[in-house]
């Protein structure tokens, strides 16, 4: 099944509901940064939660995350386009923690002290901040608090990341709920207590459940009409150009520095763990260049 977001609003435009299938993308992620299993489903859970953030903007704006724990994963950053387009990375990838309660530790993996850092570039003068500590560690409800709490939007997020005993993902996606103004307290309760009873996201998931079966079981009796459907994917903005701007800030005398030590310059995108080599030749037209 190919990965891809579904958004529908309620007939009384009071009720916003996303879902999406992000199999691929994050089994391309895993590929990329060689995560183990704890990690994958950190970072596909905090992937997909981009692509519901991302599918909310504009096609020329932009969401980051950035979750930062006092777990072995220590941080989290993933960046998600308004064209559903996302590109992500854990700082360390090889984490695997015990199951808890039958489930990846995801909490434990980065840590229940921290922040969650949510940063909006709607092409205006500045960016949007907004910062909250972590709720559970477990990714889903660290944006839903963050979206209750810092955007005053109540929401309700369902992330799961199915990950194979050889390490592959078989399953990934999630949905967003959100109350929009003037809020039903009684259908928000009523879709509230649906969602708390719906089986574990990733069961679902393996079942072969699409975005549309999981809204329909969510909206089960709300009139509601689909204003979306887009394809999603895992695309990296780095290219050798931009490498090459980066290598530029580092000043004269540390490219000078790196010519003297090394043969060959080798560096990776933290994003997508592509490599860019710059050879010596290179690295002194750059020089060239800035003179």
């Amino acid at each position: 099944m190919e990965d891809y977001l579904v958004r529908i609003i309620t007939e009384e435009k009071n009720i916003l509901g996303l879902a999406c299938i992000t199999t691929n993308l994050v089994n391309d992620a895993r590929k990329r940064h060689g995560t183990y299993p704890t990690a994958t489903a950190a970072l596909g859970r905090a992937l997909t939660g981009g692509e519901l953030l991302g599918a909310l903007l504009e096609p020329d704006q932009r969401v980051a995350l950035k979750f930062t724990g006092n777990g072995p994963l220590k941080k989290i950053i993933v960046e998600a386009e308004g064209d559903g387009t996302v590109r992500g990375y854990v700082e360390v990838p090889q984490v695997d923690l015990p199951p808890r309660n039958g489930k990846f530790d995801v909490g434990g993996a980065l840590g229940r002290e921290g922040f969650l850092t949510v940063t909006k570039d709607l092409r205006l003068k500045e960016p949007y901040n907004g910062v909250v500590k972590l709720y559970t560690g477990e990714i889903a409800s660290d944006i839903a608090f963050y979206l209750t709490e810092s955007e005053q939007i109540p929401s309700a997020v369902g992330l799961g990341v199915f990950v194979e005993t050889d390490g592959s993902v078989t399953a990934s996606g999630g949905f967003l709920v959100q109350s929009l103004p003037p809020a039903d307290e009684a259908l928000i309760d009523s879709l509230a207590g649906r969602i708390e009873n719906m089986p574990p996201i990733t069961r679902q998931l393996k079942e072969g459940k699409t975005p549309e079966d999981l809204l329909a079981a969510v909206f089960d009796g709300v009139p509601y009409r689909t204003i979306e459907t887009r394809q999603l994917s895992f695309r990296c903005s780095c290219s050798s150009a931009r490498i090459e701007q980066a290598l530029i800030t580092l000043g004269r005398s540390q490219i000078e520095e790196i010519i003297r030590d090394q043969e060959v310059f080798d560096i990776s995108c933290h994003f997508c763990n592509r490599s860019y080599v710059f050879r010596k030749d290179h690295l002194l037209r750059l020089l060239n260049e800035m003179h």
